[in-house]
């Protein structure tokens, strides 16, 4: 299908990138059985809370979701791969089906997209594959008695990242988002990977990276502050940086600034709906996260504006409302022009 290439578009006005996957996946209380359709119905080991899974099992429902999402007005849809790498399925048992997870849930995603894209030409509509950070650090031991120790190795990062990143890539993924990154080296692995296999593949394919801020000390749990975290990372001249997760959009701000002043690249958004209450639910309601990212669109810091953990079809519609108000932030590069 032919589209306008993404970057073009950047330009012209402030993307809208989906909301949380889990979230929605919750509200359908899949059960174990759903996990385990007819395909791993004698699977030895629990398979209830592997959500990338359902892309094999219940694909209805992730098609559903992504349908959601494109009809509050997303641009840009995730990939549901947020842990399909070989690494993060060990937990279940399943390292050997990281590839065709990936492939099956770029395809769900490319199929939704594709059908909105049909529909309305004049609103295209793009696939994120997406990468999270898997369940291991490769900067900081698991161990508090051995400090030295690490669970994984860059090169087992990059050598699972690159078989991911070529699933993704196989199912139609058009972006590839590098995201909720809390070790910059684990990062590092990821670019790694993505620049090894598109070189392979002589493909120009944009990549978004996304990083998450753990606390009020404004750092990544490895410690960096978001200006070192930009200046690590910017080799790979990216199509889009950011922050999402961890903090609500209220408590973003001051670093959404920070990297609006630095980023020669488009700058993104996707914040939680506030914090987690003590039952581990968010309770911001569209409305209130649509005030409260307005004041980025205001200041002109953002390109790229979309939700996480507790966000919903209902909170991306209230933002994506507010975006098409304002113009998207100036790059520096070219505001310097």
């Amino acid at each position: 299908m032919n589209k306008p290439d993404i970057r073009q578009l950047a330009k012209e006005r402030i993307l809208i990138i989906d909301g949380a996957m889990g979230t929605m996946i919750q509200r359908y209380k899949p059960e174990e059985e759903d996990y385990r359709g007819t395909r791993f119905a004698d699977w030895p080991y629990p398979l209830k809370g592997n959500n990338d899974l359902l892309s094999l099992t219940r694909p209805d429902m992730v098609l559903e979701i992504h349908k959601a999402y494109l009809e509050a007005g997303a641009d840009i849809i995730e990939t549901n791969t947020f842990s399909s790498t070989s690494i993060s399925m060990a937990d279940y048992h399943m390292e050997s089906l990281a590839y065709e997870l990936n492939l099956a849930s770029a395809r769900l995603a490319r199929e939704a997209a594709d059908a909105f894209t049909e529909k309305d030409p004049s609103k295209p509509r793009y696939v994120a594959g997406s990468i999270g950070p898997t369940n291991k650090t490769a900067s900081l031991s698991p161990d508090v008695n051995d400090p030295g120790y690490r669970a994984v190795t860059f090169d087992e990062l990059a050598e699972a990242y690159a078989e991911q990143v070529n699933g993704l890539l196989d199912g139609g993924a058009e972006l590839l988002l590098v995201e909720t990154i809390f070790d910059t080296l684990n990062a590092k692995a990821a670019l790694f990977a993505i620049q090894d296999v598109l070189e392979k593949r002589r493909l120009d394919i944009p990549v978004m990276i996304s990083g998450t801020i753990t606390d009020a000390s404004g750092r990544t749990l490895s410690g960096q502050t978001i200006e070192a975290f930009y200046i690590s990372l910017q080799h790979v001249q990216p199509f889009s940086i950011g922050i999402n997760c961890a903090l609500g959009a209220r408590d973003m701000q001051p670093y959404l600034y920070a990297l609006s002043k630095l980023a020669t690249c488009n700058v993104s958004a996707y914040p939680n709906a506030g914090l987690p209450n003590e039952f581990g639910q968010y309770d911001e309601t569209p409305q209130e996260m649509r005030e409260q990212v307005e004041v980025f669109l205001k200041e002109g810091y953002l390109n790229i504006l979309g939700g996480c953990c507790g966000t919903t079809p209902e909170h991306i519609r209230a933002m994506a409302e507010a975006a098409a108000k304002y113009a998207p932030r100036r790059i520096q590069a070219e505001a310097e022009a």
